[in-house]
């Protein structure tokens, strides 16, 4: 429930100033429990995005390429076809070329074609992108540290857990995330 106001009058459409609360903050009006639950979703996901684009940008970086970065780390030292790697990121990248050729004149990956199949890109992460990574893991924790730090551990495993069952019928077969 919204605070300061009634269910009746949540419902009803009023908001702190219309039930003569002056002072309280405005709260917004939710067509229903899932709207509210999905914009705090987004708003959450908008407040926390922001510390990460503040670390990546030092580093002249996206998120979305740090997580690249990540898998392709985790598969090192072998390779991943491009779509494999599409797929397993957090985020839909809609154009996985251009966010991989950053990387590429960065020096931070590697692509090759095979001979058996030169339609396939596979891309493996360089030992210049290995030290970036490196570089990068303990400002990384600090910044999930900022922000979620605050929660307890029981907390934290319950959003975590709520996240998961929220997402879960909407996951691909495939991907690593089911």
């Amino acid at each position: 429930m919204v605070r300061g106001m009634s269910s009746a009058g949540r419902e009803n459409g009023e908001d702190a100033a219309a039930t003569g609360q002056q002072g309280k903050p405005h709260r917004p009006h939710f067509d229903s429990p899932q709207q509210e639950a999905f914009l705090n979703l987004w708003r959450t996901y908008d407040r926390l995005r922001s510390f990460e684009d503040e670390l990546f940008g030092r580093f002249g970086l996206t998120a979305q390429q740090y997580n690249a970065l990540r898998l392709l780390r985790a598969a090192h030292p072998k390779k991943l076809p491009t779509l494999n790697l599409a797929a397993r990121l957090i985020s839909r990248a809609p154009d996985i070329t251009r966010l991989l050729d950053k990387l590429h004149e960065r020096g931070l990956i590697d692509r090759e074609r095979p001979a058996e199949n030169r339609r396939v890109v596979n891309v493996g992460i360089t030992e210049q992108g290995l030290a970036l990574l490196a570089q990068l893991a303990d400002e990384v924790r600090a910044c999930h540290q900022r922000q979620l730090g605050h929660l307890a551990p029981e907390e934290m495993q319950t959003l975590v857990a709520l996240l998961r069952k929220a997402r879960e019928p909407h996951e691909p077969e495939t991907g690593g995330w089911r």
